[in-house]
């Protein structure tokens, strides 16, 4: 391992590797005895799966990011299941860094699309992966509960290949255009998001006191999966 590759291991203010927290995931998650594309692959789908996607969440501050805190509240937008990803990944001995785009998504809701006032989701994360000389790109944002629900192919990864979005849902719909990236870091560059954010988006605070998952459920329910009142419910975490 170079220096470079070195310096992808550490801790860093928000990706917290050495927080116990952090380490135990890690450690039950990435498997005994797998090398490490193994170990990597069952990061990938334990940040997937075992964190709710909810880009209502957002707080850009370090606290709010960190790895240590995405676990403790189980949930959190595209950056901080990113820099957990890499948060596991660095405990583990794996080099990490955080990768970052910025994309047309139409996998959104009214309220979300109404406080944006664009569909262009700026500083999309994901993590790139250091795996047998090359840097694979792994993207676990959407649990595949919410990929079911919107019709969306859930992200695969085989620590081969780059894991990013298709372009097209299931249903042949546009899903995810990458419309440039903006590189890779060893740690979020928080100021250059607020910075962005601040000039690209009108945000208002009545996403902080919502329910992104209430309302995907109520938006995709009706045509999709025809719920009944008490399945509507156990699908919102409400039964």
């Amino acid at each position: 391992m170079n220096a470079e590759q070195y310096s992808y291991i550490q801790p860093t203010a928000t990706i917290d590797s050495h927080h116990p927290t952090v380490s135990t995931f890690a450690r039950e998650n990435a498997g005994d005895g797998c090398d490490s594309r193994q170990k990597a692959i069952r990061l990938f789908y334990a940040v997937r799966d075992g964190i709710r996607y909810d880009p209502y969440s957002i707080e850009l501050t370090v606290e709010g990011l960190k790895a240590s805190h995405t676990l403790r509240i189980g949930k959190g937008w595209c950056v901080p299941k990113a820099i957990l990803l890499a948060a596991g990944c660095r405990a583990m001995g794996i080099p990490a860094r955080l990768g970052f785009a910025d994309v047309r998504n139409h996998l959104s809701t009214a309220r979300m699309r109404e406080a944006m006032k664009t569909d262009v989701f700026y500083w999309h994360g994901y993590t790139a992966i250091y795996l047998d000389g090359i840097w694979v790109k792994a993207t676990p944002a959407f649990n595949i509960e919410l990929c079911e629900r919107f019709r969306i192919q859930p992200l695969d990864f085989d620590g081969h290949n780059d894991a990013i979005y298709h372009p097209l849902d299931l249903n042949g719909n546009r899903h995810m255009e990458y419309l440039q990236y903006r590189g890779e870091f060893s740690d979020a560059p928080i100021d250059q998001i607020i910075k962005t954010f601040s000039q690209k988006y009108e945000l208002t605070p009545s996403l902080n006191s919502a329910d992104f998952d209430h309302d995907a459920v109520r938006e995709t329910a009706p045509n999709r999966y025809r719920l009944s009142e008490n399945s509507f419910r156990k699908a919102a975490g409400r039964g």
